[in-house]
């Protein structure tokens, strides 16, 4: 470990999930400096900042940004261009994993088990009603509806009713022109951390409980509306299914550095990827830290181990 390394925490951003990065980076932040980094300072980066930042030059940029502008590959090429290492998967696998759609596709090309998708461009099709019908009739209900870019669970509808299809259609096209509907799955919801670059460490599995009917924005940033249990309670079987298809996503998506993949182990298609976060929450109620202390790895530890690893990303 170098403390006298010159560490920028890139946090805040430009996207909706602006108020969870703030809180990562200050935790992230204040984990460095107590592991013993002496250098360490906080970044607000803003649409009208970013040459600011790229003239620090920092040894390493830590960025806890989520959402749009970070986890998509455009603060990761940028700070490419500057030279400057950075923390979590490069840019191709940020702007992959950042899009629900491209992820689907590659998870479906590697024969990794998915739900059953369709997708739709808004600019592409006759009327709303039209594909709510299509959806209906090849995805059954309940549906799962979900604006491709978004992150923190913002833009997904579970629609019960055929009636409500057409007007969930509506409602993710008003965040943007893509629309993912996939299969409902009924079963557990769990997460895996992994982390590292070429040599990886899984860290335990977690199952994600919620008193809303799924694991929402709300759920996840609102104390007593979600329960983190580890190990999650599925069976050995299962378990060692998570744990070889999450490390063949993370190979498979060039993940490095840190990036939590989520499953349903489904009641009877078992463990199904939904989606790959690659700039994770880092709060006091986000899920990575809680597997990484069950494992014994402190958070100074392991915001240490993220930042060494950034160093050492082949880029």
């Amino acid at each position: 470990m170098n403390s006298d390394l010159k560490i920028t925490v890139v946090y805040g951003g430009i996207s909706s999930e602006r108020d969870v990065s703030l809180k990562s980076g200050a935790a992230v932040a204040n984990a460095l400096k107590q592991y013993g980094y002496k250098n360490v300072e906080l970044f607000d980066l803003t649409s009208g900042n970013i040459s600011e930042l790229l003239r620090k030059k920092p040894d390493v940029a830590y960025l806890a940004l989520h959402g749009k502008g970070g986890e998509d590959g455009c603060i990761q090429g940028a700070l490419e261009l500057a030279g400057i290492a950075y923390t979590g998967p490069g840019v191709l696998s940020s702007a992959i994993c950042m899009n629900k759609i491209l992820t689907k596709r590659i998870l479906k090309a590697e024969n990794i088990p998915t739900a059953k998708y369709l997708e739709f461009n808004k600019n592409n099709i006759k009327s709303e009603k039209d594909i709510s019908k299509k959806i209906i009739e090849e995805l059954g209900l309940p549906v799962v509806l979900k604006s491709p870019s978004q992150g923190s669970s913002i833009g997904v509808l579970i629609v019960h009713k055929a009636e409500q299809v057409e007007d969930g259609v509506c409602e993710i096209f008003k965040l943007g022109d893509e629309l993912l509907a996939e299969e409902y799955l009924s079963g557990v919801e769990i997460t895996l951390p992994i982390i590292g670059n070429e040599d990886i460490e899984i860290l335990p599995d977690i199952e994600i409980t919620s008193e809303r009917e799924f694991y929402d924005y709300k759920a996840k940033y609102t104390s007593g509306l979600c329960h983190h249990i580890i190990p999650a309670r599925i069976s050995d079987e299962q378990r060692r299914l998570v744990r070889e298809i999450g490390k063949q996503v993370y190979k498979k998506l060039n993940c490095c550095g840190l990036s939590r993949i989520d499953f349903i182990v489904d009641d009877k298609k078992g463990p199904m990827v939904i989606e790959v976060n690659t700039l994770p929450g880092m709060t006091e109620m986000s899920l990575v830290p809680d597997a990484a202390s069950s494992a014994g790895i402190s958070f100074g530890e392991l915001t240490s181990r993220i930042l060494q690893y950034g160093i050492e990303a082949k880029r």
